[in-house]
């Protein structure tokens, strides 16, 4: 039977565990099993820049940092779960791949 991987990713924690919620509930309501979410290592991007603009005075500096968190949850390829999915409403911190397996 083919399954649905669905891989998403944000950096805000809230809003992706706000659309994982809702697969969840989508899954639960048809009576599909779900696989998932399985979370993924939290990639941590970081940058460090200088406070000064001209280079004088003392050495201070800002450090910001990025996490970007993952999610995968596996579903089988039903016609009346992933209709739903597609018309979730989903926040443009989210982005969201879905991919078809054998």
């Amino acid at each position: 039977m083919a399954r649905v991987r669905i891989k998403l990713n944000s950096v805000d924690i809230k809003a992706l565990n706000e659309i994982v919620g809702m697969i969840k509930e989508i899954s639960d309501r048809t009576g599909v099993l779900m696989r998932g979410p399985i979370p993924l290592p939290t990639k941590k991007m970081k940058v460090t820049t200088r406070k000064s603009p001209c280079g004088d005075g003392t050495a201070t500096f800002d450090r910001f940092e990025m996490r970007v968190h993952k999610r995968i949850i596996d579903l089988p390829a039903e016609d009346r779960v992933l209709h739903p999915i597609m018309h979730l409403k989903i926040p443009r911190s989210v982005q969201i791949k879905i991919e078809m397996k054998e």
